[in-house]
């Protein structure tokens, strides 16, 4: 765990328990699109015909989920945020080869 995200709360919900919001200081959010690599698309198309888990895939989605939740996380400090609450995460295709990763949340000062 990298010491940007040692520091900081973000939850989904509304508020953090026991703890009392100050202020919002606004949206943040991280985004990233990742594009597969031919060799890794060869060798997912290969376990598609034997069936399991394609592990290529999953290593890059969460390797995007990782920067763009440190985006996130980056954005929130450079307005001095504290935490950030409703935290939520999308994903979309951008184009058969490419996937974006958005997470986003509001950014809070606590008490």
């Amino acid at each position: 765990m990298t010491a940007l995200k040692s520091e900081f709360l973000a939850v989904t919900t509304e508020a953090i328990l026991g703890r009392e919001t100050v202020s919002a200081l606004g949206l943040v959010k991280g985004s990233t699109v990742r594009a597969k690599h031919l060799g890794s698309d060869i060798i997912a198309s290969l376990r598609n015909l034997v069936g399991g888990e394609v592990r290529e895939y999953n290593q890059l989605l969460a390797a995007a989920r990782e920067e763009a939740y440190d985006r996130m996380l980056a954005n929130a400090r450079e307005l001095g945020a504290d935490a950030i609450v409703g935290v939520r995460m999308q994903t979309s295709t951008i184009q058969q080869a490419a996937s974006e990763v958005v997470f986003y949340g509001t950014a809070v000062k606590l008490k």
